[in-house]
C-alpha cells in the first residue's frame, strides 16, 4: 500500500486540504505535516528540526503504509521570515495552532478534528510517532 503525499504553501492550502478531505475516507491514516520551506540555495530546509525529523518520520509512515494507505499533507510554512511572523496564518488557525515545525497532526475524517500531535521538539523520536499513528 502506498504512503500518498500531497504538498501544499500558505496560499494554496485551501484547496490541496479539500483534495486530502475527499480522499480521507480512503486512507488507513490521514497525517499534516507542517514544515519549513526548503532553501533554494541548498535544497535543505532552512529549519534544523525539520532536517532531524523529516527522514524518520517518512520511514516510520513508509513502514506503517504497508498495512494500508497513509495519506500526507506536507504544508509547508514559508521562509524563516515569514513563519517567524506572529499573524502566520497557521499560527492564528483554530485548529492547527501552530507553534513550531515541524509538526505532525493525525487528523480524523469523520470528525473534522485533530486526534494527535507531534511538535517540533518531539517529531523525530520514534516512539512518539508510533504512538501517534496508532491513535484513531
Amino acid at each position: 500500500m502506498p504512503l500518498k503525499l500531497l504538498d501544499a504553501t500558505v496560499s494554496s492550502f485551501d484547496s490541496i486540504f479539500e483534495k486530502f478531505k475527499s480522499d480521507a475516507p480512503n486512507n488507513k491514516a490521514n497525517l499534516i505535516l507542517f514544515l519549513a520551506d526548503k532553501d533554494p540555495c541548498t535544497s535543505r530546509s532552512w529549519c534544523p528540526d525539520c532536517v532531524r525529523a523529516e527522514p524518520v518520520i517518512y520511514n516510520k509512515l513508509e513502514a506503517s503504509a504497508m498495512d494500508g494507505d497513509v495519506a500526507v499533507l506536507r504544508a509547508y510554512v514559508g521562509d524563516r521570515p515569514t513563519w517567524r511572523n506572529p499573524q502566520h496564518p497557521w499560527r492564528l488557525h483554530s485548529t492547527f495552532k501552530l507553534t513550531g515545525v515541524p509538526t505532525l497532526l493525525r487528523w480524523d475524517w469523520e470528525n473534522h478534528a485533530i486526534t494527535a500531535r507531534l511538535e517540533d521538539h518531539e517529531a523525530h523520536l520514534h516512539p512518539k510517532i508510533d504512538a501517534l499513528l496508532s491513535t484513531k
